[in-house]
């Protein structure tokens, strides 16, 4: 996204800090392995009940953004399809190009951010996709999220074209420069509108720096990472001094201590909106590096649900959903 066109929206101070959750809802693969089109398999939706069950306590409504092959699968579509109906989650559409027609470019490691396919063919491949979601769940996607946080120029052009009203791609902190991705180094974790034609919603993942020397986070990060000062694991150092430690809003490579830590840093910097996210073979062991066994499966639901206790009771925050904020901010309403 470019910030010199996005417009940052700003709540008062009195606004209730307010949680979204999105699920990355995609096919199993093996994360360390080349991309491929024959990753198709979606077993892990079905362990989809178990996070409805420590999220619908809270009140909370998960987005489930879909890939191809989830909203192709019937039983995958249709264990979604009931959730929706039902009102207990939203669905969004989730590109992963690889696995998503049409099959015309090459499948490599740009190629798996859809901002590099160019205009047209990113263009056809998420209009597939919102396609595949609305036949095989009944539901028109209004939240977008690109596979990889590939976002761009032309992802943003494409869903204005498509009529989507949210984008939660954008993961800010985060450079993937290195791997042929985009760099959101410079964003913060504050949401915003952007569009040539129409207002549409940018809400970011929760993505920042805590710690004594975070208000030079980038730079002193981006050094600790460089190749001489990597092999002295100078990033883990900064973290385990209290130095400086990048956290996600996420219970996959995250303590809840962290998450506790970057959510209360934050409020105090005034922000109002966090989306918390996780990707949905996380729910079944041995399709992620997070969770590989049952217990640690077991464990990961645990610090969803304690962190719902924390942001919901010790903060007093309130639920909320991607495209609700979208509504609520066109009418004029803050929560």
């Amino acid at each position: 996204m470019n910030t010199a066109t996005a417009t940052p929206i700003r709540f008062p101070s009195s606004t209730r800090p307010q949680l979204h959750v999105v699920v990355d809802t995609e096919e199993e693969f093996d994360w360390s392995a080349p991309f491929s089109r024959e990753n198709v398999s979606v077993t892990a939706i079905q362990d989809v009940p178990r996070l409805q069950n420590v999220l619908g306590p809270y009140g909370v409504r998960p987005t489930y953004v879909v890939d191809y092959p989830v909203a192709s699968t019937p039983s995958s579509a249709g264990l979604l399809r009931d959730l929706a109906a039902s009102g207990a989650c939203e669905i969004g559409a989730h590109l992963h190009p690889w696995v998503s027609p049409p099959y015309s470019e090459a499948v490599s490691t740009k190629n798996s951010y859809a901002c590099n396919l160019g205009f047209d063919l990113e263009l056809d491949k998420i209009l597939r996709l919102k396609e595949a979601i609305q036949a095989g769940m009944g539901v028109v996607p209004r939240v977008y999220k690109a596979g990889r946080y590939g976002f761009g120029p032309t992802t943003a052009e494409a869903l204005e074209a498509l009529d989507f009203d949210v984008d939660v791609s954008v993961n800010p902190r985060m450079d993937f420069s290195a791997d042929g991705g985009p760099s959101f180094e410079d964003h913060r974790p504050e949401p915003s509108f952007f569009g040539k034609r129409r207002r549409l919603l940018e809400l970011p993942c929760t993505t920042d720096y805590i710690g004594a020397a975070r208000r030079i986070g980038a730079p002193l990060h981006r050094a600790a990472s460089s190749p001489w000062l990597s092999r002295l694991h100078a990033v883990g150092v900064l973290a385990r001094s209290g130095t400086l430690n990048k956290i996600m809003l996420s219970p996959e490579g995250n303590t809840l201590a962290e998450m506790q830590a970057l959510t209360e840093r934050l409020l105090q910097d005034g922000v109002r909106t966090f989306a918390l996210t996780l990707h949905s073979p996380s729910l079944k062991p041995g399709c992620t590096m997070y969770v590989r066994t049952a217990a640690e499966r077991d464990a990961f639901l645990v610090t969803i649900d304690r962190y719902c206790d924390f942001f919901f009771g010790r903060l007093g925050g309130v639920a909320n959903t991607p495209a609700a904020l979208h509504d609520q901010l066109q009418k004029g309403i803050s929560r």
